[in-house]
């Protein structure tokens, strides 16, 4: 059994690991691969010259500090019940702090919150969700890019929010489409950050009927977060690539 960083004769078994253990679509793989996949930002874990798991990070900052993201983890159907998860996962941790990352965010099922807390890791965002219809009066509304989001998001980030920046923005504006209007920041399905009384105003602005927004606050459970140091957890995290 190995554990390292993708060779790269295994992107198609990367590939197809994914595709088995998420369903989508060769397209969307793509999309991954051109805005956001590096392979060193990939661990994966060999078995027999197999792919059998993997995961992949994006990379974020918090009060200055880096954190990484942990995303797609997935172990092979042939591969399950070995602890392979739990041991890619530790590889990652002790990886990510030798590398001088302050953290660990990940965005969980809420049914496999217990195994993640098992290994460390604890619940330390919680966001509002809510649906809306329309209204009959659209707010001003435009489409804007990643670059211009990143800078918009900074300003309306709460206390404690992690930036999500670089290689983030660049997969989730190829993803989805972002707005900006007077007082709020929207990502198509994502997030509302600013005023979320423009949700109804948001839906009409953009021909939709009604709406499911995500915005800071509330009880829902959202990001786990594993610290590496002894620096105070985020308590905001807001765009999930899961």
């Amino acid at each position: 059994m190995r554990i390292d960083y993708p060779l790269p004769e295994q992107l198609d078994g990367l590939r197809s690991l994914w595709k088995e253990a998420f369903g989508d679509t060769d397209a969307f793989l793509d999309i991954f691969r051109d805005t956001a996949f590096s392979p060193d930002r990939c661990r994966c874990v060999t078995v027999d010259g197999q792919v059998a798991a993997a995961l992949y990070w994006f990379d974020c900052r918090f009060e200055g500090r880096p954190l990484a993201y942990i995303y797609a983890v997935a172990t092979g159907k042939t591969f399950r019940k070995r602890g392979l998860c739990r041991l890619l996962m530790d590889d990652t941790r002790a990886l990510l702090s030798q590398l001088g990352y302050s953290g660990i965010l990940l965005v969980p099922e809420m049914h496999l919150i217990g195994m993640y807390e098992s290994m460390g890791y604890a619940v330390c965002s919680y966001v509002q969700e809510f649906t809306c219809r329309r209204s009959d009066r659209p707010v001003a509304i435009r489409k804007i890019d990643a670059g211009e989001y990143a800078a918009l998001r900074r300003q309306l980030l709460p206390s404690g929010g992690v930036r999500q920046e670089g290689e983030n923005l660049r997969f989730l504006a190829a993803i989805t489409d972002l707005y900006a209007g007077d007082g709020f920041l929207y990502a198509d399905d994502a997030e509302l950050l600013g005023d979320t009384n423009a949700a109804p105003g948001i839906l009409a602005a953009l021909g939709k009927d009604s709406g499911l927004f995500r915005c800071p606050g509330g009880d829902i459970p959202f990001a786990m977060y594993l610290a590496l140091d002894d620096n105070a957890a985020p308590t905001y995290f807001g765009l999930a690539f899961d």
